[in-house]
């Protein structure tokens, strides 16, 4: 699947793990811009000098804060698909392609109250310039390949145009979910994509 060049780490010292720690919890609590790095630094029971010697800026921690999301949500992916979708029980295609609403909602409960970190940081985050502007694009860019993969089970040579369906079904209930506009957006984006995928079945 097509991924963006993953950005240089930083190495995590103790004091450093703490201070992404607070970072992770306060970025995505209150919002990137609100968070200054005296807060940041206060919460992790660090100077600002051990701050700036372990990330060199807040941009830094930022690109690593978005970058970890994005790593565990993969993970976390991967292990929901080996865990719901056991080869030897014959899932089809169309399975796989549900499986991936399934897991965003099981994430969502567990981890994401307000919403997708990427699309909340996108928000506050529009210039390509900055350092953590391909993390966010790349998470995006990964999961329209992986469901433009699985639509190719599916679908075959109209996987591309199947892959942006679900895709668009998939962001939608995401935003929807971090506004909290309507109860259970995710299972709703399921239950339509799976009804887009029943449709070409009797086509």
């Amino acid at each position: 699947m097509g991924t963006a060049e993953q950005p240089r780490r930083v190495t995590m010292t103790r004091a450093a793990r703490r201070v992404l720690e607070a970072a992770e919890r306060l970025f995505y609590e209150r919002g990137i811009h609100a968070v200054g790095v005296d807060l940041i630094a206060a919460e992790a029971g660090v100077t600002k000098k051990t701050l700036y010697d372990r990330f060199g800026s807040k941009e830094r921690i930022v690109v690593e804060y978005l970058t970890g999301r994005d790593e565990r949500w993969r993970a976390f992916l991967a292990r929901y698909l080996d865990d719901h979708l056991d080869a030897a029980h014959a899932t089809t295609p169309e399975d796989r392609v549900l499986a991936v609403f399934d897991a965003s909602r099981a994430w969502s409960a567990a981890y994401g109250a307000k919403g997708c970190s990427m699309v909340n940081a996108h928000a506050e985050i529009s210039d390509p310039a900055h350092p953590a502007f391909p993390v966010i694009t790349g998470q995006k860019q990964w999961m329209l390949a992986l469901f433009t993969r699985l639509a190719g089970d599916v679908a075959g040579a109209d996987a591309d145009r199947l892959g942006r369906t679900l895709m668009l079904l998939h962001e939608g209930a995401l935003v929807a979910h971090g506004l909290r506009i309507f109860p259970d957006p995710l299972t709703h984006a399921r239950d339509q994509a799976e009804a887009v995928l029943r449709m070409r079945h009797s086509t």
